[in-house]
């Protein structure tokens, strides 16, 4: 194995990982613009502290890779419907980039699927 297939999976995770993690505690000090957000599109409120578990929890396991196919699949459910749901104005210039960056992001998680969490991470030293 290279050592770019050492590290190149653990960097990857992490970049993926990272925009999850910032999101959920980034919703925490404004949980009601948050819900009325969703609500606006039609998403109960009541979702948001799912929301914020799912982006916080799987953004750390993917982080560290600790069953991180579970993980990424958890993300890229997620972050396909959060598409589908909030960023299909497409006439807006934003709302087709922030799709767009959405279906870029679920095609990296699809990799960790397929491909597992690499050689750094808890899944590989679990065996």
């Amino acid at each position: 194995m290279t050592s770019l297939q050492t590290y190149l999976p653990t960097a990857g995770r992490i970049l993926l990982a990272v925009i999850f993690i910032l999101a959920g505690f980034n919703k925490i000090p404004a949980i009601e613009g948050n819900v009325g957000y969703m609500e606006a599109y039609g998403v109960p409120g009541i979702l948001i502290w799912p929301t914020i578990i799912v982006e916080i929890v799987g953004g750390l396991m993917l982080a560290i890779g600790f069953r991180a196919r579970w993980a990424a699949a958890a993300l890229a459910a997620f972050t396909l419907l959060s598409a589908l749901i909030f960023h299909t104005d497409f006439a807006d210039a934003n709302q087709m980039t922030a799709f767009m960056k959405n279906l870029a992001i679920t095609g990296g998680m699809l990799y960790v699927i397929a491909f597992g969490a690499g050689a750094l991470s808890v899944d590989e030293r679990r065996g």
